[in-house]
């Protein structure tokens, strides 16, 4: 029986496809289309109706599908160093015009890799053994091998059939096929490693290139000078999108879209909340699959209206004892960092055979901006996880740990996001002093599988649930 799917799911999915679409027909109808780093606020552009989407996003749902390695390969063939973000390698990989694609033989037909598809079963659903006495493949199931392709040569071929299934292989991606940039909006509030990613992009493409500079914050609070400072970069940023877009800024528009900007986010912060239940009505997995659909829409009402259906969606799971986590909940940890999407199957697994349910997430409620003035818009955008002092960075931690009643700590020791991983080594040693609770390290990318090692995680795994069982113990005693 198929999983179901929420109403609120549902929506949201629609909206994420909608904002894809929208630019495709946009860029097809000569209208300008950008491409835009997360935490830019999204509130100027929707003041002048600009199509932007989102390579971060795309990097994930590309990882996700297990393409991120051939595409960090790709970048790194350019000249990019594996030592960078994989979300980066991948986007400059893409901007550059390299696709993953299903590879096809001279005759045009797709070449099947023989180790993929699931085992073939029969009425019965026992699995079918062939005369080698190996699972014979279930030819429904079996892929395509992956090669690189070049979307400018493919471009570039005569009309005709070659050309139309050689398009045709390159792998739809679900609401990811993003049409190229006529612009980029950049905010280094997230990374440091934004402004040359973005800078690389706008130099292949020779277009403009807006750029919000965020300092980082030493002190908990955000200094008056750091708030003009800024204020006078969204004013720039607002001229070059009168010159892009061709139209005046609308003051009227950019009200609205702070409304729906404020209306999404705090839908989202309360669905967010949800994983305070216990036992909780989803994953923080889950919350993790959602950042897509806070992200891209934020600043448009159909957004805000999707996250009010699945907060309706979780209240009444909540009020029926049910949950989409398919275990009983033992223990419940917070996930410190991003998670590594091409191998998350292996990131569940020693989880669900623990029953070790991921109840608290930094990643996901940081996307929940509200204010109720431009300055503090202002502060807002200043407050992201890498942006902050570290006493901020504890203090969020540990309050979310307490609010959602974790009895551990994963850390996810992310290659990609130096920034971030940098000080977890002390993160990880205030958690357990101020809180009591024990915490464990593994090593990962958010998006390259090759810095990822099975059974390192698994063994970290198991060392964190032999802690938290020790920790009961203890208290019980």
């Amino acid at each position: 029986m198929a999983k179901q799917v929420s109403p609120g799911v549902l929506a949201l999915r629609k909206v994420v496809e909608d904002v894809y679409a929208d630019a495709r027909i946009a860029k097809a109808e000569g209208k300008p289309v950008g491409w835009s780093s997360s935490k830019f606020p999204c509130e100027l552009y929707e003041a002048f109706g600009l199509n932007v989407v989102y390579p971060e996003n795309q990097a994930a749902g590309i990882a996700a599908n297990r393409d991120g390695e051939i595409m960090c390969q790709a970048a790194e063939d350019l000249g990019f160093d594996n030592d960078i973000c994989g979300y980066a390698r991948i986007s400059l990989a893409y901007a550059a015009g390299k696709r993953a694609s299903r590879k096809l033989d001279e005759n045009l037909e797709y070449v099947i890799d023989p180790n993929s598809g699931k085992p073939l079963k029969d009425e019965n659903g026992k699995v079918v053994i062939g005369e080698d006495g190996k699972p014979v493949k279930d030819p429904k199931t079996l892929q395509p091998y992956t090669e690189l392709v070049d979307i400018n040569e493919l471009w570039a071929l005569p009309e005709g059939e070659e050309k139309e299934k050689r398009l045709a292989a390159i792998k739809p991606y679900r609401q990811m096929q993003m049409p190229m940039p006529d612009f980029v909006l950049c905010c280094n509030n997230i990374c440091n490693c934004m402004t040359k990613w973005y800078e690389n992009i706008a130099r292949m493409h020779n277009i403009p290139l807006i750029m919000i500079d965020v300092p980082y914050n030493n002190t908990v609070e955000v200094d008056d000078t750091y708030v003009a400072y800024i204020r006078g970069q969204f004013d720039n940023a607002i001229e070059q999108l009168e010159k892009i877009s061709g139209k005046k800024f609308d003051e009227k528009k950019f009200e609205e879209a702070c409304a729906n900007a404020n209306r999404t986010a705090q839908a989202w912060l309360r669905v967010c909340d949800y994983l305070q239940y216990k036992p909780a009505p989803y994953s923080g997995f889950d919350l993790f699959n959602h950042m897509a659909d806070v992200v891209t829409a934020r600043g448009r009402v159909a957004a805000a209206e999707a996250f009010e259906l699945l907060e309706q969606d979780l209240a009444e799971q909540v009020k029926k004892g049910e949950t989409t986590t398919p275990f009983p909940e033992k223990y419940r940890v917070m996930f410190e960092g991003i998670p590594c999407w091409p191998k998350l199957p292996n990131l569940f697994k020693p989880l669900k055979e623990h029953g070790v349910n991921v109840t608290a997430v930094v990643y996901a409620p940081a996307f929940g901006f509200v204010y109720n003035n431009m300055d503090e818009m202002v502060r807002a955008y200043c407050k992201a996880p890498n942006s902050v002092c570290i006493e901020q960075g504890v203090a969020w931690r540990e309050g979310i740990c307490k609010d959602n009643k974790v009895d551990g700590v994963l850390v996810h020791y992310n290659r990609s996001c130096k920034p971030w991983s940098g000080y977890m080594a002390e993160m990880q040693r205030r958690f357990t002093a101020d809180l009591g609770i024990p915490c464990a390290g593994f090593d990962g990318d958010q998006a390259d599988p090759r810095n990822f090692n099975a059974a390192q995680y698994e063994t970290r795994v198991q060392g964190l649930v032999e802690a938290m069982e020790q920790n009961a113990m203890n208290k019980e005693g």
